[in-house]
């Protein structure tokens, strides 16, 4: 079982004192390759650093999470354009929106993306979004650069059937996570999981948040790793029905042609 992990946030300070410990684990767990989040103008480019140390391992996105939405200047865009300069750099993001927490204010917000959005239409890079609470503008803006963007991942989803449904009528991909495994929360994913098709569906563990409760015994330190993702997969498999190896070996290859992996 070969799985990618499309959104790891491995430049986090909780892996400095062990991150290459965790890739071990990761690869002992069948995950071959991983994508490394970039969602801050500090991080992104620690994420493209990463990539290269770990060529054809680990790939990175370069963008600036709604969270951090007020610093994205000027400055902050060219930065940007230029880290998605590089190969390794798969996809512009996280970017979105996000109003349930209001980090940022929502002008900000506002603002970031549709930068961001105008960096993926100029580059034809993939989009890795975020949405939380704000679905309406969210859809309002992606609509705004109909036909001039390329592929698209609504990850980390955790919405609602209407939201599902909004964004495979786009022919958008959605990402899930752990959340899944989430009893209080993440119950009714159970369901909609059943509809997306395989074509649109990867996996990803968002680590080190979102450590799936229903991994047992759970650690002592409650991080996630990348290594979590084959039971998420098993999580994922069971709900849809299918084979572990079948639910495997699709969302792996539809992250590879999303991301323009390498063979």
């Amino acid at each position: 079982m070969q799985l990618i992990d499309i959104g790891a946030n491995l430049t986090h300070d909780s892996f400095d004192h062990d991150r290459e410990a965790v890739l071990q684990r990761a690869r002992e767990a069948g995950v071959a390759r991983m994508v490394i989040t970039g969602a801050s103008r500090e991080h992104s480019p620690k994420a493209l650093e990463l990539a290269r140390r770990y060529p054809g391992e680990l790939f990175a996105t370069a963008g600036v999470h709604p969270h951090h939405a007020v610093e994205y200047t000027a400055e902050c865009d060219a930065e940007m354009r230029a880290l998605l300069g590089h190969d390794e750099v798969v996809a512009v993001g996280e970017c979105g929106l996000d109003y349930f927490r209001d980090f940022s204010p929502r002008p900000a917000q506002r603002r970031a993306f549709e930068m961001q959005l105008q960096t993926a239409a100029d580059t034809g890079k993939p989009l890795f979004l975020h949405q939380r609470d704000a679905h309406a503008d969210f859809m309002a803006m992606m609509k705004n650069f109909d036909g001039k963007l390329g592929p698209a991942v609504v990850h980390c989803f955790t919405g609602t059937r209407e939201e599902l449904f909004d964004y495979l009528d786009q022919d958008w991909h959605i990402g899930i996570t752990g959340w899944l495994c989430d009893e209080r929360r993440g119950l009714h994913l159970r369901e909609l999981v059943k509809h997306i098709p395989a074509e649109r569906l990867m996996i990803e563990t968002d680590a080190p948040y979102l450590l799936p409760r229903t991994v047992k015994p759970a650690p002592s330190h409650r991080r996630n790793e990348p290594m979590y993702l084959a039971h998420i997969v098993e999580e994922l498999a069971r709900d849809r029905g299918e084979d572990v190896a079948v639910a495997a070996a699709h969302s792996t290859a539809t992250a590879s042609a999303f991301f323009r992996l390498p063979a």
